[in-house]
């Protein structure tokens, strides 16, 4: 039981560290001359759908590392 466990929560951190590769900063060019970047949009489309999908990579991790140390 605890392989499994370990190895769901190896796929999970794999996965969640892609995820967060994959997400856009908004800094571009400005931000290297000093340029404040003062426009507030909200997220649509996959933008959106990665950091929701996260959000739920991050508390899956966290419930298997609890249950790891529960069982272990």
């Amino acid at each position: 039981m605890e392989t499994y466990l370990y190895a769901a929560q190896i796929v999970v951190a794999v996965a969640l560290i892609m995820v967060s590769l994959l997400q856009v900063r908004g800094g571009g060019l400005g931000g290297i001359f000093g340029q404040a970047d003062t426009v507030f949009r909200t997220k649509r489309g996959v933008e959106k759908t990665l950091f929701q999908l996260t959000i739920a990579l991050v508390v899956i991790f966290i419930v298997l590392s609890i249950v790891s140390l529960r069982v272990g």
